[in-house]
């Protein structure tokens, strides 16, 4: 397993940082320190500021204790933030990029996004975003799922890393019972509304037993929980009351202004709740491709 922790010396990366060398060394990981230096600067600046940057690194490479007993390999890279920690990424074949939550600047924001929404929009990679003390193993962790294959995808990378374990995790769902606003209009019953409203709650449990039993996660010792609301609602509300450790979420694809101006599930995540939250894209469409074309060979 290859891990890129990108830093900016700030104490929020820090605490990227030792989280990711807790991940590096019960994972036996390769874990690559990246700092970006901004190249847009007099060549000279640029040169000391890199040479700055690696002694700085191999610092605290040395005084981490999460550190210690890691394979750590210090990266200086020349570029905007999210650009570099990507290429870096790409260098290195990451599996895993971690970083620390970043200030949030509002206007700036809605329009291009924080430097780790960036990284998550722009890559191909699984983002760890730090935001409190590391801690060796994730215990309560909130898996939010919409029954899509990019759920399912989430559920995989978060078991592979290492940083999802079934003991711990609760997977969440948010309905909406669509016919209760118009039974409400129709001056139905309470009793009527709300044998619909469990109705639909056990339709929706079932979904999820499903979904799992589909994605051969049947077998695990899941906790499930549905809830009646907006997906943001019910994140929200299970945050407060199960104050997981983590989120594992994952993040559908978009493009163009979409992308740029429409913030996801997953974006209001990330800006608003002060949880630890790992973010997966959707899986590779060659990868897909690849594992359909396997599906249909014909046996020997």
């Amino acid at each position: 397993m290859i891990i890129v922790a990108a830093t900016d010396f700030s104490t929020r990366s820090h605490r990227a940082l030792r989280q990711a060398g807790l991940l590096a060394r019960s994972r036996r990981a390769e874990l690559h320190l990246v700092h970006v230096v901004d190249e847009d600067q007099p060549a000279d600046l640029v040169r000391m500021e890199e040479r700055e940057a690696q002694r700085v690194l191999v610092e605290q490479i040395g005084s981490m204790p999460e550190l210690h007993d890691a394979r750590c390999y210090p990266t200086v890279v020349k570029g905007h933030p999210f650009d570099g920690i990507l290429r870096a990424a790409a260098a290195v074949g990451a599996d895993l990029i971690v970083m620390g939550g970043h200030r949030k600047q509002f206007l700036r924001d809605i329009f291009t996004g924080t430097t780790i929404e960036r990284v998550i929009r722009g890559g191909k990679y699984p983002v760890l975003m730090v935001n409190n003390e590391a801690q060796r193993r994730y215990e309560r962790v909130l898996v939010p799922v919409d029954m899509s294959e990019t759920s399912a995808e989430a559920i995989r990378i978060g078991l592979s890393t290492g940083l999802l374990e079934q003991g711990g995790a609760t997977l969440l769902h948010a309905f909406s019972p669509m016919a209760k606003t118009r039974l409400i209009s129709s001056g139905a019953s309470s009793a009527v509304i709300t044998g619909y409203v469990e109705s639909e709650r056990h339709r929706a449990m079932e979904e999820l037993t499903s979904f799992l039993v589909t994605n051969e996660f049947g077998t695990r010792r899941w906790s499930l929980r549905v809830g009646e609301g907006g997906p943001m609602q019910i994140i929200t509300r299970a945050v407060e009351e199960k104050r997981p450790d983590m989120l594992v979420m994952g993040t559908h694809g978009r493009s163009g202004l979409l992308r740029a101006l429409i913030g996801s599930v997953t974006e209001e995540v990330l800006r608003s709740l002060n949880v630890d939250v790992l973010v997966v894209p959707p899986a590779s469409p060659k990868l897909g491709m690849a594992k359909e074309a396997v599906a249909s060979e014909p046996k020997a």
